[in-house]
């Protein structure tokens, strides 16, 4: 009995050693397209369709938790390797970037409904910085048209090679200021880096608790998810 007990308890940390970071809502296509260093972004509306594995890593699964809780009605994933052979250095890079919210304004944002390019924030400013632990948590104003301002509450955590960020508004958004669409607490923009063997890899996550409303749910979800979208891929094409 003894000796079934070790045999079971090996398997169970070889299985722990080689678990997969994404299940099977992520393609052998989308596997071969991340092999190759492209970034790939999933609109998958829904947290039913998220890729990334339950029960990877405590990090990964507070992130999970974290949209879970938000219950979506837009989501959208993007995800890219990096080699870790020469980006040993990847998370404090990485945590410089997110660090310097200043720096998001003048992202270039690409309108499909205009058919041209604008800044995905206009300005951004910090207000406050409280660093407790290996958390640090960044109060900053964004003007993001067409929401006006958004109060974003930032958080960044560290957990040994890992970093998780996640941004979220804290006040009511309005498109054009014509109507409510956004309620506070009810938008978030992760981004999430750990070490998968020889790559890194930066999981990208965005949603929107907000409701369908007729006639406007395919432009608020462009104007959402698209946003999403381009922060996300431009936090990666630095590296």
């Amino acid at each position: 009995m003894k000796k079934i007990s070790i045999i079971f308890v090996s398997l169970l940390i070889a299985l722990n050693c080689y678990a997969e970071p994404f299940n099977n809502k992520l393609s052998e296509e989308e596997r071969a397209l991340l092999a190759t260093g492209d970034v790939l972004i999933k609109n998958i509306n829904f947290k039913r369709n998220i890729c990334l594995q339950e029960e990877y890593s405590p990090i990964s699964d507070e992130l999970l938790s974290i949209i879970d809780k938000l219950n979506p009605k837009y989501l959208a994933e993007v995800i890219q390797y990096k080699p870790y052979e020469g980006n040993e250095d990847l998370p404090q890079r990485l945590e410089a970037i997110l660090n310097n919210v200043p720096e998001y304004a003048g992202i270039p944002y690409w309108s499909v409904r205009a058919e041209e390019w604008y800044d995905l924030y206009e300005s951004a400013t910090i207000k406050d910085e409280i660093i407790e632990g290996n958390k640090k948590t960044i109060k900053a104003d964004l003007v993001m048209s067409p929401f006006g301002t958004v109060n974003e509450d930032i958080q960044l955590i560290k957990d040994d090679d890992a970093i998780l960020y996640v941004a979220t508004n804290e006040n009511l958004l309005r498109y054009h200021d014509k109507f409510d669409c956004v309620w506070p607490q009810k938008m978030k923009i992760a981004i999430l880096l750990f070490r998968d063997g020889d790559n890194w890899i930066l999981y990208g996550i965005g949603g929107v608790n907000a409701p369908r409303i007729p006639f406007f749910t395919e432009r608020i979800q462009t104007s959402f998810i698209n946003r999403i979208n381009t922060f996300c891929s431009f936090i990666f094409k630095k590296f």
